[in-house]
């Protein structure tokens, strides 16, 4: 199983500290010595709506270049992978489209419709750039601000998205409200119109389902799982949305059930302790606080 590390983007995002660009590129440097490959490392998002995300540019001048590694670059709109095109080292752009109106309208200022329209000349754009592309459909679980999302809606929006296909299908619970039955559904669901497209995963342990959710997309064929070290952050825009499965946890649960990650999930656990540290926060994380099993 593959673990995408989000720390860096969706870690800090909803976090108060406003970490400066040095701690942030050696938060990076950490992931990598864990053995993290994919590592979404920035968002192009507006600075005045995401402050943490202001030096995206920066942090990827700034990062170390070994072979193997990938970064990703999270776009919303147009306007970000312009940016994300201008810069140094992005190899992926991983495009969000929320699965409802009134939360895409609140994350991106527009309809999902618009947000779909866009996809297509995003995507062709990357590709024509040499990036990879990631479609994430965020809130697929579930909405804070209209509840419940059919299967079938995000079906719906996954089959319009095809007209230009993603390289990867990224089925995000946002605000962690999703349970194992419903991974289930959206992967048939996304299955039925994407048949051939990779999938990846993004759990939030909102409601303490995140690793069960994470192990149901496992059995069910999901190739990537995306996670946090030190399990930090949440999303702004959604209310009570707190952070990601912790890559360190999760890597202890994949590795113990003799699911190899490549993850050194020790060294991991350590990061997740120092990331906290200068965030001034407790990690949600459980490996750093009782160490792995067996010790030693």
């Amino acid at each position: 199983m593959e673990i995408v590390e989000v720390g860096p983007r969706d870690g800090l995002q909803n976090e108060k500290a406003l970490l400066p660009t040095p701690v942030k590129v050696d938060y990076i440097t950490r992931a990598i010595a864990a053995g993290l490959r994919r590592i979404e490392a920035v968002a192009f998002a507006h600075p005045a709506r995401v402050p943490q995300m202001a030096d995206a540019e920066a942090v990827l001048a700034a990062v170390p270049r070994p072979a193997g590694v990938s970064y990703i670059g999270l776009v919303l709109n147009q306007r970000g992978l312009d940016r994300a095109l201008a810069s140094a080292g992005v190899h992926e752009v991983n495009y969000v489209l929320v699965a409802t109106d009134e939360f895409s309208q609140r994350n991106q200022g527009m309809s999902s419709a618009l947000s779909l329209g866009q996809w297509a000349g995003v995507a062709t754009a990357a590709r024509a750039a040499g990036l990879r592309t990631t479609l994430t459909v965020a809130a697929a679980f579930g909405c804070p601000f209209t509840g419940e999302v059919p299967a079938e809606r995000v079906r719906m929006l996954v089959e319009q998205a095809m007209a230009a296909p993603p390289d990867e299908i990224c089925l995000a619970d946002t605000i962690g409200v999703g349970v194992p039955r419903q991974v289930a559904e959206l992967v048939a669901a996304v299955r039925s119109v994407a048949p051939d497209v990779a999938l990846r995963a993004h759990f939030h342990n909102t409601r303490n389902t995140g690793y069960a959710n994470a192990l149901a997309a496992l059995e069910h064929g999901v190739s990537a799982l995306d996670a946090s070290i030190g399990g930090i952050g949440g999303c702004p825009f959604a209310p009570a949305a707190t952070g990601n499965i912790a890559t360190e946890d999760l890597s202890y649960l994949l590795d113990r059930s003799g699911v190899a990650t490549g993850v050194d999930t020790a060294r991991a656990a350590e990061t997740g302790t120092w990331i906290a540290e200068r965030l001034g926060v407790t990690a949600p994380a459980m490996l750093g606080r009782a160490g792995v099993f067996p010790p030693g």
